[in-house]
């Protein structure tokens, strides 16, 4: 990189700093720092949601799965469409929590069940699960930046020699939580906006660059078609032995997106809206947002695979691929003799010239990747914790492939746009991330041992400084710990820990006036159980589990006892003795652990039973509803079927309709019926050829989105502009709250309790 480049991304990183800096001025009490004051808007809530939508961890963890089973179980994944889109529509859990005016899931809890010890728990175990998951992060942007920019492994400053891995950790932390510390969420959500309104034509830019750049007939569909049987990577009739991520993983995440709705609300961004109708047109206008983000990761992951398996590219390639694996190499060896060996091993491999249709086809086990991985393996075979360092440098190699890539592809100029696209990501998503763990310790560990509210000023000193905490307890994560998977399967093997039992606590608890306490904790608590149980079993097979079965020759007995449980699901689940993997993934795990809890919870509940829950009081409805905001009502019957499942009801505008019909149209008619229902009916009466296949792609996952993104860049820039100016106004000419802090008394927030019992009152007398 020139110093263009470094100028392209320095320059408006230090702008959004300032901005940062300079929003303290609007921060007032504690629900600004909290909540932006709830007075964002639609546009606001999405624009700034594009910066997180591409996350570098989101996107290295995409490029993964892609190398690894392509994009046929994309196919599959539009059997979502019309969950996911009635979701949106109807506003399901968000348009409810909005209602409630909780500040966080701890305080929502409280309310709901009566608890300040389910509050506290659930919280806690959250918070954990939150912080371990995404305690990665600053190592997977530190060595991301690492091999993108070709930076030295350390390098001195005054003669003190410094690790370049390291201090770009702190860099990264240091950022997000300068951001944080000048306003909370109301600092994130103004920075964010501006993130993404510098994101938005970036990444047309580069969606454009990098799908040019390849020719789709000679280059790109020969590279995704050249597959074995069963693992096609465009014909979606022909991946049965995909593994990992596979339909199995797609059913999962179809109950994930209903049970968990609600999961990650809570104050931020999720409670920030203006009205609860603005936070439903948000989380809608969102599912136009993902077609930005969708389509530069394809671009990206389709030229990764052309550059690194197609002959016209093949010394381009061997360059690559000696590059990742000798700074893996770097990254996980301390012993310079080994290093030695190893990184000597790799230049001695020649370029792989791989003939689409005269070589036999790739497949996972053999491809072009194997002889640089074998060759790890035979090095590090007899190195003490030999196989801990295999797969973690099998992590790494195949984590860093798009960081070395993209730095071979692109130009002077688009290498700093690329370089400010990531680091615009990097601060949008951290300071996001430490700001919802910042957020529940005060919230709910904190906050409900005060007998009287905190001051203002004490409440948001203490969210800055957990914050500074959270941010520490990220670095020392990733300095310690060794990523030794697939980056979405170790966030799958962490998150259960909370996952695993909150989705019927919460989203029953928002809708149904049965659920008990004793229901909640018996679903928190048994999945937090089980979570733990296969956390240890996956973390501990390879040193612990495994040679322990091979000591005692029980590896036969045992590998043939997960192949009878898994028998009838195969092939999509296939559990296999592995020295390396626990043989049953993190996506089943999870699903076993969420129908255990949802069971439970309704079986507890209807054996606890007392008398129902007052949702009225919680949602601020009916005679409850004290500031008087116009609530949607839905009119479930069949004559109205097709304005309930586009979620139409008396708040909304006609431009609102016009939004809510649109995206039905286009998701419900064109999406779910046109390519996928009728292309499933058309392949069971006529199979289509491979090459037939690749046309589908080129239109439905490129062609049509880039045309979409276009017009929903201008959309979304025009819209998040006026917002911020509106945003702006308000903050100047509203009057805080001190009560509107979070804390509940008697199952209320404390900033209604005294309305609320006025209104009780009258209500009684009313009665006698």
């Amino acid at each position: 990189m020139g110093l263009l480049d470094y100028l392209i991304f320095l320059l408006p990183t230090t702008g959004i700093m300032m901005l940062g800096f300079h929003s303290r001025k609007y921060i007032r009490g504690v629900v600004d720092f909290l909540s932006a004051g709830r007075l964002c808007g639609r546009y606001l809530l999405t624009i700034g949601d594009i910066a997180n939508g591409i996350s570098i961890i989101g996107i290295l963890s995409f490029i993964e799965q892609k190398y690894k089973v392509g994009f046929a179980v994309n196919f599959w994944m539009q059997m979502m469409v019309p969950v996911s889109i009635t979701l949106a529509l109807t506003g399901y859990c968000v348009y409810r929590f909005r209602e409630t005016k909780a500040q966080s899931i701890g305080q929502f809890l409280e309310m709901r069940y009566g608890s300040r010890g389910l509050r506290f728990y659930t919280s806690g175990v959250r918070v954990l699960a939150e912080m371990l998951a995404h305690s990665i992060m600053p190592a997977v942007a530190a060595r991301f930046f690492m091999y993108f920019l070709g930076l030295p492994e350390y390098f001195s400053i005054g003669g003190f020699v410094l690790s370049t891995y390291i201090t770009l950790m702190v860099v990264c932390m240091s950022l997000a939580i300068t951001l944080i510390c000048c306003g909370g969420t109301l600092t994130i959500v103004l920075t964010d906006t501006i993130q993404g309104l510098f994101c938005v034509p970036i990444m047309l830019l580069l969606g454009i660059f990098l799908f040019s750049k390849f020719d789709w007939g000679s280059q790109i569909l020969p590279v995704i078609s050249d597959r074995i049987a069963g693992e096609s990577f465009i014909n979606a009739f022909d991946i049965e032995n995909a593994r990992d991520f596979n339909i199995f993983s797609i059913v999962v995440s179809l109950v994930i997106s209903i049970l968990h709705r609600a999961t990650w609300l809570g104050g931020g961004a999720s409670g920030a809206a203006r009205t609860p109708h603005e936070q439903k047109m948000a989380a809608l206008l969102g599912q136009w947002r993902g077609i930005l983000g969708g389509l530069l990761y394809v671009v990206i992951a389709i030229s990764i695979m052309t550059i690194l398996n197609h002959k016209d590219f093949a010394r381009d390639a061997r360059d690559i691929r000696t590059e990742i694996a000798t700074r893996a190499t770097n990254d996980i060896l301390s012993d310079r003799t080994q290093r030695k060996q190893m990184i000597a091993a790799f230049e001695k491999i020649p370029a792989q010239t791989h003939v689409v249709g005269r070589d036999k086809p790739l497949s996972n086990k053999k491809n072009l990747e194997t002889v640089y991985l074998e060759t790890a393996e035979r090095v590090l075979a007899d190195a003490p914790g030999g196989r801990g360092k295999i797969q973690e440098f099998r992590s790494l190699y195949h984590q860093q492939m798009m960081s070395v890539v993209m730095h071979h592809l692109l130009g002077r100029g688009l290498l700093g746009l690329f370089a400010l696209m990531m680091i615009l990501a990097m601060i949008s998503t951290d300071d996001s991330y430490i700001f919802s763990s910042t957020q529940t310790i005060v919230q709910d560990l904190i906050l409900p041992f005060f007998k009287k509210p905190p001051s203002p000023h004490l409440h948001i000193w203490m969210l800055r400084l957990s914050a500074i905490g959270v941010g520490a307890f990220f670095l020392i994560c990733s300095i310690s710990f060794a990523q030794m998977d697939y980056i979405e399967l170790f966030r799958m093997t962490v998150l259960p820990i909370y996952l695993g039992g909150c989705g019927p606590v919460l989203v029953l608890g928002l809708y149904s006036r049965f659920g008990t306490r004793q229901a909640a904790w018996t679903s928190m608590l048994s999945g937090t159980g089980l979570s733990l149980m296969f956390i240890s079993l996956q973390r501990n097979w390879t040193n612990i589990i495994y040679p322990t079965l091979e000591r005692y020759e029980l590896v036969d007995i045992t590998g043939r006892a997960f192949e009878l449980f898994s028998r009838p699901l195969n092939p999509y689940v296939c559990w296999e003795m592995n020295p390396y993997k626990f043989p049953i993934n993190s996506f089943e795990s999870l699903f076993m652990i969420m129908m255990t809890t949802l069971a439970l919870y309704i079986a507890v509940s209807c054996l606890t039973f007392q008398e129902p829950f007052n949702l009225e009081r919680m949602l601020h409805r009916g005679i409850y509803n004290i500031d008087g905001t116009l609530k949607s009502k839905t009119e479930w019957s069949f004559r109205h079927i097709l304005k309930t499942l586009a979620g139409i009801t008396p708040t909304h505008t006609f431009g609102d309709k016009c939004i809510a019909w649109s995206l039905m149209a286009y998701s419900y008619l064109y999406t779910f019926f046109g390519t996928f229902l009728a292309v499933i009916i058309w392949n069971l009466i006529f199979p289509w050829p491979e090459k037939w296949w690749g046309t589908y792609f080129l239109i439905v996952f490129i062609m049509v989105p880039m045309f979409m993104a276009v017009i929903t860049a201008v959309w979304f820039w025009l819209g998040g502009i006026i917002d911020m100016r509106n945003l702006l106004r308000d903050l100047k000419n509203r009057t805080a709250d001190d009560l509107d802090n979070g804390m509940v008394r008697d199952g209320v927030s404390m900033a209604d309790l005294a309305v609320f019992n006025t209104i009780e009152k009258k209500e009684c007398e009313k009665e006698e």
